[in-house]
């Protein structure tokens, strides 16, 4: 079992940035792959990107790849996503989520474990 808890959304300009945190609680943090993953309205939930275990091996969509950045400090529990030239189709509510193992997807489905979601709102 794992709790994830997100925080730093906030409303923001475009060509801004914000910097999300998932603060973990349970299971070894160091033992599991993250991701995050937002959700606009009307839309399916959708990946953003993603982290081993290690903090090694990063993942992105191609929406945010090189604007967005992934990191992850396992002595304190937390996953970080660092978000710069924020656009307005940025806008959503972001949550990480785990499914306690080492791979990740670009999918929800397999992931068991979800924080509540941080809203990020990008005003134009």
């Amino acid at each position: 079992q794992v709790q994830l808890v997100e925080s730093g959304g906030g409303l923001v300009q475009a060509g801004g940035s914000l910097r999300l945190s998932c603060a973990a609680s349970g299971r070894t943090f160091n033992s599991y792959a993250m991701a995050w993953f937002r959700q606009a309205p009307g839309k399916q939930r959708e990946f953003v990107a993603a982290i081993s275990w290690s903090g090694g091996s990063t993942d992105y969509a191609d929406s945010v790849k090189g604007r967005f950045t992934i990191s992850r400090d396992n002595a304190k529990n937390t996953v970080y996503l660092q978000m710069d030239s924020l656009k307005p189709e940025d806008t959503a509510v972001y949550y990480c989520a785990t499914s306690l193992g080492s791979s990740w997807w670009r999918t929800p489905g397999p992931y068991h474990y979800w924080g509540q979601g941080t809203q990020v709102t990008v005003s134009s």
